[in-house]
């Protein structure tokens, strides 16, 4: 097991023009529209796609067996053909494959990843088992439609090696504040459901974000409400919320939000386009941040991508 320090992950090298990113689909089955919509976004940047027949399986609402998406998603990794590696979609199914994955194979080939939704499962796993720096980003099928902005950021993050400063789209102050953390982000139903599992993620001394769709205001306190019982947030640094699109008014998620973590005392802001919306900004995960609720930026301290 890699023996890193705590704050300093591997990191990928960043990827350029003529680059191939491997196409993996960990969770369930997509919208062959979509894909191949995204495809050609994809190929518009300058890369190279390898698809392996392996990603249209279908078994029910998973892409596949748990043994064929896992066994794709270690060749990947350590296949030096590819450069970085994409989802094709989220989804359901990438909790069931984490008891599959090498962690010696993958930690030894770090390479961007990037993904979010349901695969906030596989952000974590590569993030503290593997210890390396992955990416919070769209996915195959949704860069097809896309905000430009989305399109932008994405290219801009898994190619710059320079560190990265986010802005809040639309700056929310529910508890002010400045503070400093191993960044980690991701689904909020998710991490509720990794809760008491042996891949629950760490969040001592950590920046989180957390967004969602779909989920009923209740839904949101009691997701928070079973992390805060169960200890999941004891130590945390900081808090930001991406979008929660389809969760109610966003006044009453940042009311039940303040009423939740209010006891924990740290800085929570709100306003973030990451999530499921058209706005989806690229984020890498793993690396030191600094979050201040007065330039309502999150600001990391360091590169997330080495020279090639």
């Amino acid at each position: 097991m890699n023996t890193r320090n705590h704050f300093e992950p591997a990191l990928p090298r960043a990827l350029k023009r003529g680059d191939t990113l491997g196409v993996v689909a960990p969770a369930g089955p997509f919208e062959h529209r979509l894909f191949d919509a995204g495809v050609r976004v994809l190929e518009s940047m300058g890369f190279n796609l390898a698809i392996r027949e392996a990603i249209f399986l279908k078994k029910g609402y998973l892409a596949g067996s748990d043994l064929s998406r896992a066994d794709l998603l270690n060749r990947m990794f350590a296949d030096p053909e590819i450069d970085g590696i994409i989802c094709a979609r989220g989804g359901y199914g990438t909790m069931r494959i984490l008891p599959l994955l090498s962690v010696e194979t993958i930690a030894r080939h770090p390479k961007v990843f990037v993904g979010f939704s349901d695969i906030t499962a596989l952000l974590g796993f590569l993030v503290q088992p593997c210890r390396m720096v992955a990416f919070h980003g769209p996915t195959v099928t949704t860069l097809a439609n896309g905000d430009p902005s989305t399109r932008d950021h994405f290219w801009s993050a898994l190619t710059q090696t320079t560190p990265l400063t986010l802005a809040a789209a639309s700056k929310r102050v529910i508890r002010p504040g400045r503070a400093a953390g191993r960044f980690l982000c991701g689904n909020l139903t998710l991490f509720s459901h990794l809760t008491g599992t042996p891949f629950q993620p760490d969040f001592k001394d950590s920046i989180l974000l957390i967004e969602d769709q779909g989920e009923a205001p209740y839904r949101v306190d009691r997701m928070l409400t079973q992390m805060l019982l169960a200890g999941c947030f004891d130590g945390l640094a900081g808090l930001v919320l991406g979008s929660f699109n389809r969760c109610g008014p966003p006044e009453e998620i940042h009311r039940i939000v303040a009423d939740r973590m209010g006891g924990l005392a740290i800085p929570v802001l709100a306003g973030f386009d990451v999530g499921h919306d058209a706005v989806n900004m690229t984020l890498p995960v793993g690396l030191p941040v600094q979050l201040d609720t007065a330039s309502g930026t999150l600001a990391f301290s360091g590169p997330a991508l080495r020279e090639r």
